[in-house]
């Protein structure tokens, strides 16, 4: 039987390449020993630049996109999503959330909807609690525009049945803040290297599996480099688990962000600096060579999935 080509995205809210500066960005420092064994030493910031090493692929990423001001969610990530230049399209970054004209840009081009028009499954692995369709029903919030653009494409969003069945994974990694954040005492709980085996086991079905984390952007915004450190260590953790049983023969797994934010806890705001891109598994070099900014996500994943890269 002919293996699966499988992508594998992990999507890190507001993670750039900043100063190798511990002080203040949390990505400067040597507690990660997933990521420092995959860069041979070397650190996620900016005077690392473009590397390769025998195992994965560092890929500093235009967000800009030739558009003044700070990137901001909405227009970043429906960018990564579409492989629109959603702000160049807005004459602005927008954000955080979608407004009409970044949905009419998802609705016609998500990669989710394009994936399943062409036979292939992708799968958003993220659960929610019934408090966040609670209030996107009454109108409280809206849908970011990942999970905007994911029910484009035909998938109903996840929800507490989900985790239980092992069908999902919450954004925190582990499921910890299901029990204690939001009471939800049975949810199954995981190390960060068990999640990482999980979202394993979860991909099995797909195509293309997208996981989202936003808690890097909050860190930012909040200018709290410890807990951003603390957080990362479960990152670093979660990866190894992904990493030990993946079949990284036939599997491109793509790390990358939106826009800078995390990397610089000194002011609370996005930034500037180019996004975070980490490349591992099959395919990784030609996919490298071909990301200059966030535009380059959508073609390199439906070419990896037809067998062009």
């Amino acid at each position: 039987m002919t293996a699966r080509k499988r992508v594998i995205v992990l999507f890190l809210d507001g993670v750039g390449l900043g100063p190798d500066d511990a002080a203040i960005n949390p990505l400067a420092t040597d507690a990660y020993p997933t990521l420092h064994a995959l860069l041979e030493g070397s650190r996620l910031v900016a005077d690392t630049g473009r590397l390769s090493t025998g195992a994965a692929e560092l890929v500093p990423t235009d967000a800009n996109l030739g558009v003044p001001g700070r990137p901001q969610s909405a227009t970043g990530q429906a960018t990564i999503v579409t492989g629109l230049n959603a702000a160049q399209c807005l004459g602005e970054h927008y954000g955080p959330w979608p407004d009409a004209r970044v949905r009419t840009i998802l609705n016609e081009s998500s990669i989710f909807r394009r994936l399943a028009d062409s036979g292939l499954s992708p799968y958003f692995c993220n659960a929610y609690p019934q408090r966040y369709f609670d209030a996107v029903q009454c109108g409280r919030r809206l849908l970011s525009a990942i999970p905007y653009a994911v029910t484009v494409g035909g998938q109903q969003l996840l929800t507490y049945d989900d985790i239980c069945s092992g069908r999902a994974l919450s954004a925190d990694f582990t499921n910890q803040a299901w029990r204690d954040e939001l009471g939800y005492l049975d949810a199954p709980v995981y190390t960060p290297y068990e999640a990482g085996c999980v979202l394993w086991q979860i991909s099995q079905p797909y195509d293309f599996v997208f996981f989202e984390h936003w808690q890097t952007d909050l860190l930012g915004h909040a200018g709290d480099r410890d807990a951003a450190v603390a957080l990362l260590c479960r990152f670093d953790g979660f990866l190894a688990g992904l990493l030990s049983v993946a079949d990284l023969d036939h599997t491109l797994i793509i790390v990358t962000s939106d826009h800078g934010n995390v990397e610089d806890c000194s002011h609370g705001k996005h930034t500037t600096n180019p996004a975070m891109t980490l490349l591992l598994g099959a395919h990784r070099q030609a996919a490298a060579a071909r990301i200059a900014d966030l535009t380059d996500f959508a073609p390199i994943i439906l070419d990896c999935l037809r067998g062009a890269l």
